[in-house]
């Protein structure tokens, strides 16, 4: 793993890298964290730092902004909520009520629900108070909770904007804004929630951004909205882990159903998180797989809280052993020992692969990763495999690439209408024919 600590005098203007890799700290004590903070982390089992955390950990404390780039299982949750929870730990405003000192949206609910509940485990002997804001949920409660005053407030950028046009909260004391897993809020549609909820706030304030890749429009957010942020980069060396076995199966598209029985039984008894495109195709793979007597749960955009919280927690103890998921509702999902990842259907960004594969195979442990491919599927496995830079192993005949031109033959495309050029043509010839036969 390579560690990579970049001052940026200008997001704009360039950067300069400090190699980590030779000096890495191995202490959490070597961070500058109060014993308090300390002994929670001791008492949680954590003795020694992420990369991400030695990096990002001690720059926080100072109270720089940063732009962190790391994937996510990185330990990036802690490398912000500790330096936050003891900044302000040390600094507790007096009064009965707490305006809302640290701001940190989350794209996905389940994210931000593992935030809160990381929040209150780092916060245990602390006098923080914190309110989690998602979607899903009654909306008065969170109002409820917020109006007794609150530290810190985890929300989704929709519901933290509903809770401002009902003026339920105010955040011109906001002292830390934490953006998590930005390249995901752009994927969603989010960036302008973000410039809408960043104008409310305060101009001096600490601001941390982090996400697994740095697309231009999230560039030109931290280049707007951040203040000489200093750049903590952890770079693997290898795109995924080493411990996870990759595999394609080529076959067509009608023969996933059955294909996916066949690898669940093959892998009975471990826990299998299953990708699909669509939110209705989850629900369809779900019903696919309950028609053979197989219990699965379906977590995706159009379930409710209550019934996404009853699935993950269903799958994550264990009483149900197959999870189909939409990319959207995943980001976020931190389940221990996923044995088996399966991607239905290969994504249309080859990055989403690497974060679809990367549930398994965590903190050591050995996982698989199981690809379905149909032949129109092609061009997205070889663009993936360009991103990985090796072949995946295949299982079954690998098919030939259609030429081009040769899909439209078996397409809709030539069950087109004709044209508007063509249909007054065809009007014309027919027009003439009949003038034909009145002569």
């Amino acid at each position: 793993m390579k560690i990579e600590h970049a001052l940026l005098p200008s997001v704009a203007t360039g950067r300069v890298f400090h190699d980590f890799t030779k000096d890495i700290i191995l202490e959490f004590e070597q961070l500058g964290l109060e014993g308090s903070i300390l002994r929670n982390l001791s008492a949680m089992g954590h003795s020694q730092p992420t990369p991400i955390q030695i990096s990002a950990i001690p720059i926080a404390l100072e109270g720089r902004d940063i732009v962190g780039l790391a994937q996510t299982g990185t330990g990036k949750t802690a490398a912000f909520l500790l330096p936050m929870l003891q900044n302000f730990n040390n600094s507790i405003p007096r009064g009965k009520f707490r305006p809302i000192r640290g701001l940190i949206l989350s794209p996905t609910r389940e994210l931000a629900s593992q935030i809160f509940d990381k929040l209150k485990e780092y916060a245990q002997s602390h006098n923080i108070r914190a309110v989690c804001a998602i979607g899903g949920v009654p909306i008065f409660r969170q109002e409820k909770s917020l109006s007794k005053g609150t530290d810190i407030l985890i929300a989704t950028p929709g519901r933290l904007l509903d809770l401002a046009k009902r003026k339920a909260i105010r955040l011109d004391h906001v002292e830390t804004l934490v953006l998590d897993e930005a390249d995901h809020m752009l994927d969603i549609g989010f960036l302008p929630d973000i410039r809408r909820i960043i104008a409310q706030l305060p101009k001096k304030r600490q601001s941390m951004l982090f996400s697994a890749t740095m697309p231009p429009p999230i560039r030109e957010l931290a280049e707007k909205y951040l203040d000489n942020p200093a750049e903590v980069s952890v770079v693997p060396t290898t795109v995924v882990a080493d411990k996870i076995e990759q595999q394609v199966r080529h076959l067509t598209g009608g023969e996933r159903p059955a294909a996916l029985v066949d690898l669940l039984q093959e892998h009975e008894g471990k826990r299998a998180l299953v990708f699909t495109r669509t939110k209705h195709g989850a629900d369809k793979v779900v019903r696919n797989l309950g028609a053979k007597n197989i219990e699965a749960a379906a977590i995706h955009g159009n379930k409710s809280q209550n019934q996404r919280v009853r699935a993950l927690k269903a799958f994550h103890t264990g009483n149900c052993k197959v999870l189909i998921a939409t990319d959207i509702a995943a980001r976020g999902i931190d389940i221990p020992d996923v044995g088996l990842v399966v991607n239905y259907e290969l994504p249309e960004v080859s990055e989403v692969y690497i974060h679809r594969i990367g549930r398994t195979a965590r903190a050591g442990a050995s996982g698989m990763a199981v690809a379905f491919c149909t032949v129109n599927e092609i061009g997205r496995l070889y663009a993936i495999e360009k991103l990985l830079k090796q072949a995946i192993p295949a299982e079954g005949k690998v098919p030939q690439v259609p030429k081009k031109g040769e899909f439209d033959a078996t397409s809709k495309s030539r069950r087109r209408r004709p044209s508007r050029n063509s249909r007054p043509q065809q009007r014309r010839k027919k027009s003439n024919k009949v003038k034909k036969s009145a002569h």
